[in-house]
């Protein structure tokens, strides 16, 4: 710990030896007692006292194992996935490899009936059979349902995937009609992928591996002239037999590529690729983010996020390792999570995020399982690629179910039962429900912040639809914020960040962005009422309607999206954010952060130097700073956590401050993700924003908006000084 830097005190020292030489200071010349130093005065005149605004441990699971969710049922039979019907008191749906899909009831769970049977044209031969459905957007109401299977093929193997128009959906007949979809043939009888599913923009997505063989024979997984090794994406409603191919995916525009190898062009159908064999998938209906499982060669199994136009590396990687690399480009997906074929885990099966409210702890994790050892695991809180094992069931899971409460079930392969993921021993989750049980408001007033926070502010705000924002930092007592190399903050496990959101002087919403005791960040957020007297806990997210305008409560598990490990979690509070004054409601006092924060002891070790010559951004929105500037502090904001060296995206971009234009790898770059129908397309057009997918990216609010979630409403003020930024510019240097 420290009381200032030397630089506050040296005038006063060196005055007292002046008058000294001289004779002054006192009686006959003696100047045994001077006085002290005058005190620095800055914003504060001490560091608060925390005593409860202080993280605490993270939420456990508790005891987690896998029971028998229907135990009179009889044994179904080699089942390859379960569905529950989309209507109140819903059927199981289950389907065999063999070719039968049966349902039951599962309140009455003691025999199955035969739904549709393909038993007769289903090839079952390896990985082949019946593997995938879907329901109608619109079911029951429109009787349709999708199903994804294997026949025989002109070389080895053909995927098909069907409607079948339902003459009734409680028993279908002879009046239900089949329409092929989509066929695509393979040249071996492995790696179908398998699953379908419709996405909350009611388009159907197929994943497909990359049509057999070991090592990518064929190379079909970097090929988009193919269909193979990638996750599809078509519009099959209100079109009959066939399909549409849907604006945004990234050769929308190209001819339909046909069931073979050999087409043409690239094929319109493709939303990803670079997919060895994606057999199990999944949405995340609050957030709408795609979780797939990507079974490996020989070394790594990977949990991919599917983003549109983005290239996943296989073959050239097998999860984040160089496989085969010659011709390779890039840029290449990373895997959120990895694991290596080690202990007998070597065939990926992909779950889903937990949204059930019965397992303490697991609310917002991806729950994922491998087929060969049946271990089940759960992806870190903190979403950086890390995943606990949540219980080793010894058991072939060959797909994961979840209910219309979110709970998880899974189907045994090899023992042909369902089985549900309970907890035996509950976990303890000590985050409160109530912000007024959190410590880190005013008992007395819970609008106001406990008397142990730091307020702040910084230089270039995110845009948070427009809301007011007020910034507290919360550190245990004894510790301090170290500065690291890049003047980014590093905080102490026990840190509490809390920001209110207010809309015409309203609180609507408090988050709170913790550092856990074991160092592992997470986020939480609070709704307010209308009474204003209580802020409750909001653990899936949801979104409300404010003011007249949408508001998006985040999900927990989003907040790391923004919150990147590479930009250290804490966003606003770096050196060049808080290098400002600010006017401290404890004392009434204007006076530099930087300045104040060093003399109360908040740093673990001197400031380097008066904050003058420090590092320090402008306000984007000040018309008083200089257009580039601007623009820049903007970008570093707002979309710098994650497009910077090592950030979360497959782009090389880099739009930190302090990051030349010239590196920025956006001047004149062609776009590899998706132009958005922009003539002559550019990541930037210097003087020319209108050709720039920067600017177009940030007046969008859909899949292909920047920023990608939290906000319904563009910056437009924001969005025009980067306009105006672009425009200007003659060149990239």
């Amino acid at each position: 710990m420290h009381t200032g830097r030397l630089y506050f005190v040296l005038p006063a020292l060196l005055l007292v030896a002046m008058l000294a030489s001289c004779g002054g200071g006192g009686s006959g010349g003696n100047n045994n007692n001077p006085p002290p130093p005058p005190p620095v005065t800055v914003g504060l005149d001490a560091r608060p006292d925390n005593a409860t605004c202080v993280a605490p441990a993270r939420a456990a699971f508790g005891t987690i194992d896998v029971v028998d969710a229907f135990p009179n049922l009889p044994n179904i039979g080699s089942p390859t996935k379960a569905l529950v019907e989309p209507v109140p008191n819903p059927r199981w749906f289950v389907l065999r490899k063999s070719g039968q899909l049966v349902v039951f009831d599962p309140d009455n769970a003691t025999s199955v009936s035969t739904f549709l049977d393909l038993s007769g044209v289903v090839r079952t031969n390896s990985e082949g059979g019946l593997l995938g459905m879907a329901f109608h957007p619109a079911y029951p109401t429109v009787p349709e349902v999708f199903l994804y299977y294997t026949i025989d093929g002109p070389v080895s193997m053909r995927s098909v995937i069907s409607r079948f128009i339902l003459d009734d959906v409680l028993s279908p007949g002879a009046g239900t009609v089949e329409q092929f979809v989509i066929v695509v043939d393979q040249f071996a009888d492995n790696h179908n992928g398998g699953d379908i599913a419709f996405g909350a923009d009611d388009l159907l997505y197929i994943g497909l591996g990359d049509g057999g063989g070991g090592g990518d024979p064929r190379e079909t997984g970097q090929d988009t002239t193919n269909l193979l090794g990638s996750m599809l994406r078509i519009d099959v409603l209100d079109t009959g037999a066939g399909y549409n191919i849907p604006g945004g995916n990234r050769f929308a525009g190209n001819a339909k590529c046909g069931p073979t190898e050999n087409n043409a062009n690239d094929c319109p159908e493709i939303y990803a690729w670079g997919l060895r064999n994606p057999w199990r998938w999944s949405f995340d209906p609050p957030t709408g983010d795609l979780w797939l499982g990507d079974v490996g060669q020989g070394n790594w199994e990977e949990v991919d996020l599917i983003l549109p136009g983005r290239n996943y590396g296989w073959d050239c990687r097998e999860g984040a390792h160089d496989f085969e690399t010659s011709g390779c480009t890039g840029p290449f997906e990373e895997p959120v999570a990895e694991y290596s074929h080690a202990d007998g885990n070597v065939s990926i099966t992909g779950g889903f995020v937990y949204r059930g409210s019965a397992i303490a702890g697991l609310q917002g994790r991806y729950v994922f399982a491998d087929f060969a050892s049946g271990r089940i695991w759960a992806l870190e809180a903190d979403g950086q690629g890390g995943f606990e094992e949540l219980v080793s069931s010894g058991i072939g899971i060959s797909s994961f179910a979840a209910d219309q409460d979110g709970e998880l079930y899974i189907t045994d392969y090899f023992g042909g039962r369902i089985r549900q993921l309970v907890q035996t021993s509950a976990g303890a989750d000590l985050v409160p429900e109530l912000l007024s049980d959190s410590g880190c408001v005013d008992p007395a007033d819970i609008t106001q912040p406990y008397a142990g926070l730091v307020p702040y502010d910084i230089n270039a705000p995110f845009w948070s639809d427009g809301a007011d924002k007020e910034r507290f930092i919360g550190i245990p007592n004894s510790t301090a914020i170290s500065i690291n190399a890049r003047d980014d903050w590093e905080f102490p496990p026990g840190t509490v960040l809390v920001k209110n959101f207010r809309r015409s002087g309203r609180l609507i919403e408090t988050r709170h962005l913790m550092r856990h005791p074991d160092g592992v960040w997470a986020g939480y957020t609070y709704e307010w009422n209308a009474a204003q007297t209580e802020a409750t806990r909001v653990r899936n997210g949801k979104t409300e309607n404010i003011d007249g305008e949408d508001w998006i409560f985040p999900d927990e598990a989003e907040c790391l999206r923004c919150h990147t490990a590479v930009a250290g979690f804490a966003l606003g509070p770096e050196t060049s954010q808080m290098n400002r004054d600010f006017t401290y409601p404890q004392t009434g006092r204007t006076h530099n952060q930087l300045e104040t924060f060093d003399v109360i002891s908040m740093f673990a070790s001197p400031l380097q130097g008066d904050p003058a010559a420090l590092p320090s951004m402008p306000d984007p929105y000040d018309i008083g700073a200089l257009p580039p500037q601007r623009a820049r502090a903007y970008l570093h904001s707002n979309c710098a956590n994650c497009h910077q060296p090592g950030g979360p995206t497959p782009v090389n971009l880099d739009l930190r401050y302090t990051t030349s234009l010239a590196n920025m790898n956006a001047c004149d770059v062609v776009p590899t993700a998706d132009d958005l129908g922009l003539d002559m397309a550019r990541i930037i057009a210097p003087g020319d924003a209108s050709r720039s997918v920067l600017v177009q990216r940030m007046r969008l609010r859909d899949a292909n908006g920047m920023p990608p979630l939290g906000s319904t409403i563009d910056d437009v003020e924001g969005w025009l000084i980067v306009t105006a930024w672009i425009n200007s510019l003659s060149g990239c240097n």
